[in-house]
């Protein structure tokens, strides 16, 4: 359908411009005049090869912290008696991101078309979640969509501090891993390349360390096209494959069981559910849709497996704790939470405990992290110095020896 370009007048006489999609100009007159407005300007918009790419918009990435102050911005404005189209116009003029500001507007749009607001934000998957339009329809039908919108942007603060804590707190020994394995690469491709041509001058028999290290340098010198080809093609493999049903389980598995960082992803996983699941009970939406969205955003497919386990349950008139107990991947401190929210009826408010105690529990263990993983940190860096110094230095103390006779 076309897009036409109006200018309309409210009862107040305030002017508003948009645009709306429409078989004539007709149609777009009594959607105005629907809406309340007098139109005084439509035009249809022509289209051209370009028009309406904005390559700015196409590029851009709404992140959560544009999300934040999006929920948390409509949330005032709203609570403040602004109207809703009018508020979203608002946000629209101040939003600095291409894209959302791009978004905006089409829900906007949306909107004055007769679109509800939870009908609009699904139209763009990419940017609102599943969860955040399931909350935006609760808080819709039972008239408190501010207190929604404020909900939000507190659990998507929530999410990017954990986040955050999670990548400062790993990012001191990939520093360490990174400098190891530079240091190793210059070694190999222009240390020992020095060492092999005084080497070849005694018939002496090099230490098997050494021997190793000229055989990674052979390998680099005359084969790094290979090498570089087969490091793509593990990368690209790996991908593909933690990309698949499959490979995701196993990774998500994996990185459950590995030492220090299992129980810390456990516990963030537990926690974001636990906020999650109070968060969406307390806005009013149904145990089943809950328990359904919860799975698809905790963020492990081994969690999200037991969650939709505990569904099925519910689905089948039994309880939720069975499930739970069976999985083991929920400790008995979160099933008994739960088993007195549901015999309460405050299970929201369990929940909440619980994904506080857990960000308390995540927060520690990441102070801790530096202390708990420098032992394997000293460990590989002690093998690694040892290796190099022994295929360096072995060898020359051998020339020594061959001197002094």
């Amino acid at each position: 359908m076309p897009l036409y370009q109006y200018r309309a007048r409210d009862k107040d006489g305030a002017l508003h411009a948009g645009s709306m999609e429409a078989g004539k100009k007709e149609a777009v007159a009594d959607q105005l005049s629907g809406m309340g407005y007098l139109p005084v300007q439509i035009e249809e918009q022509t289209p051209s090869l370009m028009a309406g790419i904005d390559l700015n918009a196409l590029f851009a990435r709404v992140t959560p912290q544009d999300l934040i102050i999006f929920s948390r911005q409509l949330s005032t404005l709203v609570s403040s008696g602004v109207p809703f189209i009018q508020s979203l116009h608002t946000l629209e003029r101040q939003t600095e991101n291409p894209r959302l500001k791009e978004t905006i507007a089409a829900v906007r749009r949306d909107l004055e078309a007769g679109q509800s607001f939870s009908e609009a934000l699904s139209r763009h998957p990419k940017i609102f979640s599943k969860m955040y339009v399931s909350m935006i329809r609760a808080g819709e039908t039972a008239g408190i969509l501010d207190d929604i919108l404020e909900r939000l942007a507190l659990l998507a603060e929530h999410d990017s501090e954990t986040r955050a804590r999670v990548k400062a707190a790993v990012r001191y020994p990939m520093i360490v891993i990174v400098a190891i394995g530079l240091a190793f690469i210059f070694l190999v491709s222009f240390v020992i390349p020095k060492f092999i041509t005084i080497f070849a001058r005694f018939k002496t028999e090099l230490p098997l360390p050494t021997r190793i290290l000229i055989g990674i340098n052979h390998l680099v010198q005359n084969y790094w096209y290979y090498l570089v080809l087969g490091a793509v093609l593990l990368v690209v493999g790996v991908i593909r494959y933690v990309g698949s049903p499959n490979g995701r389980w196993q990774w998500d598995k994996l990185k459950l069981k590995l030492p220090v960082f299992g129980s810390l992803f456990q516990k963030v996983a537990l926690s974001r559910f636990a906020r999650i699941f109070s968060a969406m009970q307390k806005s009013g939406l149904s145990m089943m849709l809950t328990l359904e969205i919860a799975s698809e955003t905790v963020g492990n497919v081994v969690i999200a497996r037991a969650v939709e386990e505990m569904r099925e349950s519910l689905r089948d008139g039994k309880g939720l704790l069975a499930p739970m107990e069976a999985s083991g991947l929920f400790p008995p401190l979160v099933v008994q939470m739960m088993a007195v929210g549901e015999e309460t009826g405050n299970l929201d408010t369990m929940l909440n405990k619980v994904s506080d105690y857990y960000d308390m529990d995540v927060e520690y263990a990441l102070k801790n992290l530096s202390t708990m993983i420098e032992p394997i940190l000293l460990l590989f860096v002690g093998v690694m110095v040892l290796f190099l110094a022994l295929g360096i230095f072995l060898p020359m103390w051998n020339m020594i020896s061959l001197f002094q006779k």
